[in-house]
């Protein structure tokens, strides 16, 4: 099955750039999915790595990385990663089962699985934007693996920078009705001028009820961290320069937006998870993830 979806994969999309931290993330995954003790569990990740030729040595499994957890990348990083899918998917299942959404928005949805994995309600539709070859990828690989989504998915491929909200409301969005929004791993690489017009555009789309969560990171200069162990392992076991691809630009407060506009927020560090799950990273020196924030909005019902 795996060398079916291998054969037919169209790689475009996720061999470089930001791309390939799509590949990175679901390498991730899978380990965590492997563990005796996972937070999350994602069949179709090691497919995903497996599939596209930049990534098909990587680790799957954290027997197979080079000194197992006490590898930064595939030890601490992947554990992030998937102390990250956890609290996340716990975030969109607990909006759409406790209050009235029934759409969900994944912005930047990468080689996300969630449509396919996660115990969606009945009427749940998944719209994922991404660029198309991204896109194209996943489904490729999926449609190999026969996998059948658990919830209606709506793939709109297109780029975050051209008009999304257009391709998003054709495709079957009802702006009259409460939604999930979810920007997981994708504000790090947008200039402020695009981060504020995405949450600005999340609230006009998004009705009372509505919920969002999205990742930032803090730091005033990225730079200070340049020798963190995570970026240097990330550049010299795969090639990705992760400082490289975020945005250095100056952040806007995003949070505090959404706050003006009626949204009450709540603003976490991932190390409030680890110890809360018991597993996950915790702060060390020169640590990258010190200024990773997971913020979570929710639109007042009344």
């Amino acid at each position: 099955m795996v060398d079916t979806a291998r054969r037919n994969a169209d790689v475009e999309g996720v061999e470089g750039g930001i791309g390939l931290t799509a590949l990175l993330v679901a390498a991730s995954r899978a380990i965590e999915t492997h563990r005796h003790d996972s937070l999350a569990r994602d069949v179709y990740a090691e497919h995903f790595v497996r599939a596209a030729p930049a990534s098909a040595d990587w680790p799957v499994r954290i027997q197979q990385a080079p000194d197992g957890d006490a590898n930064p990348l595939w030890g601490r990083f992947a554990r992030y990663f998937g102390l990250r899918t956890r609290v996340l998917d716990d975030f969109l299942l607990q909006a759409v089962h406790a209050g009235a959404p029934r759409q969900v928005v994944l912005l930047g949805a990468g080689l996300d699985s969630r449509a396919f994995r996660l115990d969606w309600p009945s009427g749940c539709v998944i719209f994922e934007i991404d660029k198309p070859g991204v896109l194209d990828f996943k489904h490729d690989v999926l449609g190999g693996l026969s996998a059948t989504s658990k919830a209606a998915r709506v793939p709109i491929p297109i780029d975050l920078r051209a008009d999304w909200v257009t391709a998003l409301t054709d495709a079957g969005f009802d702006t009259a009705a409460p939604s999930v929004w979810l920007a997981e791993g994708l504000l790090f690489y947008l200039p402020i001028t695009a981060e504020t017009y995405l949450i600005d555009t999340v609230d006009q789309l998004s009705t009372r009820g509505s919920a969002l969560a999205y990742e930032v990171k803090l730091e005033k200069d990225l730079l200070e961290y340049r020798d963190s162990s995570l970026y240097t392992s990330t550049e010299q076991q795969l090639g990705i320069d992760l400082l490289n691809l975020f945005d250095g630009g100056p952040r806007p407060d995003s949070a505090g937006d959404l706050q003006g506009k009626g949204w009450s927020t709540s603003v976490h560090t991932p190390f409030d998870f680890t110890r809360r799950h018991g597993r996950g990273p915790l702060p060390e020196p020169n640590d990258a993830l010190e200024g990773n924030r997971w913020v979570f909005a929710n639109k007042s019902r009344h």
